[in-house]
């Protein structure tokens, strides 16, 4: 179902999820062999998770496959490695939050001692059931009691509020990180031979780009569009070097100009030649940078 869901929308550029326990912000890849992560994409995950980390004291970030265990078809490589997503799994509730005191976190539940002393400082001994004999029908003589399932894997009632606050705090912060796309900056000049030069910059004011390093690799989707409309356009270029003016051209539809990717807070620069031109625009299309469009001023 879940899968279906991300195949049918196409803009789904980010994701998480949830489970329980242990304190960690998690990505893969799953397998500690796999090369899966581009470094680009690796270098923004990164980011994200320090940012998390002061978010949620005590959740460590970890790379499954290589700080925890081999996973195979997990959901964290699966939205990432098949779909090109910015996928992250955090693990609720950190042993840590007993007492808060570095050093006493140990394991994902923490020490049984420190249960045992939280559940008498301050749960007040609702946490823990104490034990007494039934006769079981299959077993005979046991005891049952212990601690509740409603806590030790997550946080105790009076703490729940704090630790959905902390990591609904981290998902927006990941989530304002999608792409938010604008039209920097437009140039227009005569070049000669009745001729217009129109460059076009294009401005992503987000960490995350357009479409993920992963994505554009293995193509998942369609470039990002960058269309004129209005004008008889002779030529499209993508100027891959503003400073010494490189541009590789379009040779084919150059209305219509296929970009790879806009960066995560970075620009792309476009160019057209055109002949004659009149209610001018200039539209971006992008499944995950959204839509955008603007009118030229042509002078």
């Amino acid at each position: 179902m879940v899968a279906e869901l991300v195949r049918a929308h196409p803009n789904i550029g980010a994701g998480q999820s949830y489970h329980n326990a242990g304190g960690m912000i998690l990505r893969g890849p799953g397998n500690p062999d796999a090369e899966l992560y581009h470094p680009d994409d690796a270098a923004r995950f990164d980011h994200i998770a320090e940012i998390g980390k002061a978010q949620l004291p005590h959740y460590r970030y970890l790379v499954v496959g290589k700080d925890m265990y081999t996973v195979y078809g997990g959901e964290l490589d699966w939205f990432y490695g098949a779909r090109g997503i910015f996928m992250f799994t955090n693990e609720l509730w950190s042993s840590f939050d007993y007492f808060r005191e570095q050093g006493r976190g140990s394991g994902w539940f923490g020490r049984q001692e420190d249960v045992y002393k939280f559940d008498e400082l301050l749960l007040f001994g609702e946490g823990i059931i104490d034990w007494k004999p039934v006769v079981h029908p299959q077993y005979g003589d046991i005891e049952i009691g212990g601690i509740r399932k409603n806590w030790t894997r997550t946080a105790p009632s009076f703490l729940i509020e704090d630790m959905c606050h902390r990591n609904m705090a981290f998902t927006l912060f990941h989530a304002y990180h999608l792409p938010e796309i604008a039209v920097d900056s437009v140039q227009v000049q005569p070049i000669g031979q009745s001729l217009l030069q129109i460059d076009v910059v294009i401005r992503n004011d987000r960490m995350l780009p357009t479409r993920s390093a992963r994505e554009v690799q293995h193509q998942f989707t369609r470039p990002d569009w960058v269309t004129l409309n209005g004008a008889d356009v002779v030529a499209g270029f993508v100027v891959t070097d503003p400073l010494h003016d490189r541009a590789v051209e379009q040779k084919y539809h150059p209305q219509r100009m296929h970009v790879q990717t806009v960066p995560g807070m970075g620009t792309v620069q476009v160019r057209w030649l055109v002949r004659s031109a009149q209610n001018v625009t200039v539209s971006f299309d992008s499944h995950r940078g959204g839509h955008i469009e603007r009118a030229i001023e042509l002078r």
